[in-house]
């Protein structure tokens, strides 16, 4: 009989139109917004680096939008929602946050801070653009199987009288 001692929670409901989280539409909105994130961003972060952010993200919406023709996989899904909402804006973030005078300042491992962040989005351009040959291979895949079908289904037998 404690009950009346908690807080009641009621959850707002969700508009019955807005798209789950996973839905494309939802990540090309989350994708919009780390865009807009990167061009508010860019006076503070080296030239290059903007330049590899907005490629990485121009691939991000291609591979979004190939969910037109067909339905992105798990592995993209989940691929593509990590690399918008945690990977490109965490290592945007920390680089934002040092210092202005340390940028350039090798660190005890080597590579200045420019010269890191530079190494992190390359390597996060190479696995979206991995990523979209990925998407796009599966789709050609897709139209590989579906043109034997049609063959299988369509051609003669050699049954046939």
């Amino acid at each position: 009989m404690v009950s009346w001692f908690r807080r009641r929670r009621e959850d707002a409901p969700t508009p019955p139109d807005a798209p789950p989280e996973d839905d494309p539409a939802a990540l090309g909105e989350q994708l919009r917004g780390l865009v807009r994130f990167i061009n508010e961003s860019s006076g503070r972060l080296p030239g290059e680096s903007v330049v590899t952010a907005r490629r990485i993200t121009d691939v991000l919406r291609e591979i979004i939008d190939s969910a037109e023709v067909r339905a992105l996989d798990v592995y993209a899904v989940i691929s593509v929602k990590a690399t918008v909402g945690d990977y490109l804006p965490a290592t945007l973030t920390r680089f934002l946050a040092i210092d202005p005078s340390q940028l350039n300042v090798p660190s005890a491992a080597g590579p200045t801070p420019v010269e890191s962040l530079q190494v992190q989005l390359d390597s996060l351009l190479d696995s979206v653009v991995d990523l979209l040959a990925a998407t796009r291979a599966h789709d050609a895949d897709a139209l590989a199987a579906h043109g034997r079908f049609l063959h299988t289904k369509f051609s003669r037998s050699d049954l046939e009288i």
